[in-house]
């Protein structure tokens, strides 16, 4: 369930407050505002942040869970941001390009399609041990990058610094929206939405306020997040892929 976003503005901006007196650096995760919409956005810098994504344990069943995360995890490792990290099936296969520790567990699809993963321009997250990027769907099936982890979904929020051009200003289609983008200087910011948003309305917010020149739509109504340090836990039926960030204890 998600609580208002006045009540997670005033967390964000405790926390934000507490770890400026400490002299911490800004939190991961924190609430904001654009255009009169809340949105919470979580920071990861690919050079020195452990970014992964997730969808087995190592049985093979499918975690789907925030929890389960966690508790795949080795001793002393803690997840301290996850989100849903792209569509699946109602099994929870990936529908999908999937690579998972150099693994490619699903092939990358580049026909237009039904729903918003077949909107096309869409593309692939690649992540490696030291950088991030959202490369559209056809330009990466030519060039094959190598990823360490790459997650398929769509459409492509922001292609270039230019919108999708199947978004519509006056769209009445709102849903809850989560999304990753890249800035230039190489961090990865993912979003969600607060309040159900428009595809105009979560593409300007990479664009024009996160400044990633490429960014792409993870999923609408089953979007949720964890982020521990806003006390924000978001449950809902289990997932396929999750996007998540984590730390190591001393």
């Amino acid at each position: 369930m998600k609580t208002s976003a006045a009540i997670w503005t005033a967390i964000s901006l405790a926390i934000s407050v507490a770890s400026a007196a400490a002299g911490d650096p800004a939190p991961l995760c924190e609430s904001i505002q654009f255009d009169d919409l809340p949105f919470t956005i979580c920071t990861a810098d690919p050079a020195t942040d452990d970014i992964r994504l997730f969808l087995r344990d190592e049985n093979g069943a499918t975690l789907g869970t925030f929890g389960k995360v966690q508790d795949s995890l080795p001793e002393g490792q803690t997840l301290t941001f996850a989100m849903n990290g792209g569509m699946y099936h109602p099994d929870r296969r990936p529908v999908g390009l999937y690579i998972q520790g150099g693994e490619e567990i699903a092939r990358i699809v580049t026909r237009e399609g039904p729903g918003n993963f077949g909107l096309l321009p869409n593309g692939v997250l690649c992540l490696n041990d030291d950088s991030a990027q959202v490369i559209e769907s056809r330009a990466f099936d030519t060039e094959r990058p190598a990823c360490r982890d790459a997650t398929q979904s769509g459409p492509m929020l922001v292609i270039d610094g230019a919108l999708h051009p199947r978004f519509l200003k006056e769209s009445d289609s709102r849903h809850y929206r989560n999304g990753v983008g890249v800035t230039p200087d190489g961090r990865l910011v993912a979003a969600i939405s607060d309040v159900p948003v428009t595809f105009h309305e979560f593409g300007r917010l990479f664009r024009d306020r996160l400044r990633t020149p490429n960014a792409l739509f993870l999923d609408g109504r089953v979007s949720r997040l964890y982020a521990p340090a806003l006390d924000r836990h978001d449950f809902g039926f289990p997932m396929g892929p999750i996007l998540g960030v984590v730390t190591s204890g001393d």
